[in-house]
């Protein structure tokens, strides 16, 4: 259950806490690891150490949101052990540049795992979302997606990464959508858009500020993690 104190934005109020979104418990240790990420003054092999350990425990959540088909097996002791397995083969889909950040954690827990990419950047003059790349598998349409991207903000990035994938054949029930930080704004416009579409994510952010940046935010998370931040 989400704490709605979390998200106070009220017209997210009819997704947040819904069956589609779903938040990391709020563990003190996850506060701790956030602590660390979202001081300024981290040093980067600081900032990328413990983002990567929030990155891990959101790419087992996201796990754990797939279809499992019951299997047998015999352990050493000659007995049955009534476990499962995953029910279909999944994939996962970066959103370049900060998604790439995600893709360790990923392959940590599917070391074969197939993971296609898509650039999508705004346009300098429209501000609107663009797409420039997407290189995929052939076979996307018969998988479960983890779509990787940190930060969730105002949703137009989201929104066209989704689209991307919706016209490779993808379900959407069949999108999980895996970030770091949401803003309830992103929230609101992706389940809108997309109720299927089920979000992961470790914080669930007060509000977007006049210059679309979270609040109290992280900065920007691909500049922090890869070394380009001014």
């Amino acid at each position: 259950m989400i704490d709605m104190s979390i998200a106070p934005v009220m017209r997210t109020r009819e997704y947040v806490g819904t069956k589609n979104v779903h938040l990391l418990p709020q563990t003190n240790q996850l506060r701790a690891l956030h602590t660390v990420i979202r001081d300024r003054n981290v040093r980067r092999e600081d900032f990328v150490f413990y983002s990567g350990r929030i990155i891990r425990l959101l790419i087992e959540a996201g796990l754990n949101l797939l279809p499992f088909d019951p299997c047998e097996v015999e352990t050493p002791v000659g007995k049955t052990y009534d476990g499962l397995r995953f029910a279909s083969q999944i994939c996962g889909v970066s959103v370049v540049r900060a998604g790439e950040s995600m893709e360790a954690g990923l392959r940590a827990v599917c070391g074969s795992i197939r993971i296609g990419k898509i650039l999508i950047q705004r346009d300098k003059r429209t501000k609107l979302p663009h797409l420039y790349y997407s290189s995929l598998p052939e076979d996307i349409a018969r998988r479960h997606v983890l779509l990787l991207d940190p930060m969730l903000a105002t949703g137009g990035t989201a929104l066209a990464a989704i689209q991307v994938l919706l016209e490779r054949g993808v379900a959407e029930e069949k999108i999980i959508f895996i970030n770091l930080i949401t803003a309830p704004e992103g929230i609101a416009v992706v389940g809108e858009r997309h109720p299927g579409v089920k979000i992961v994510t470790s914080s669930i952010e007060e509000r977007l500020n006049e210059n679309a940046y979270m609040v109290p935010g992280i900065g920007d998370f691909g500049d922090r993690y890869f070394g380009t931040d001014p």
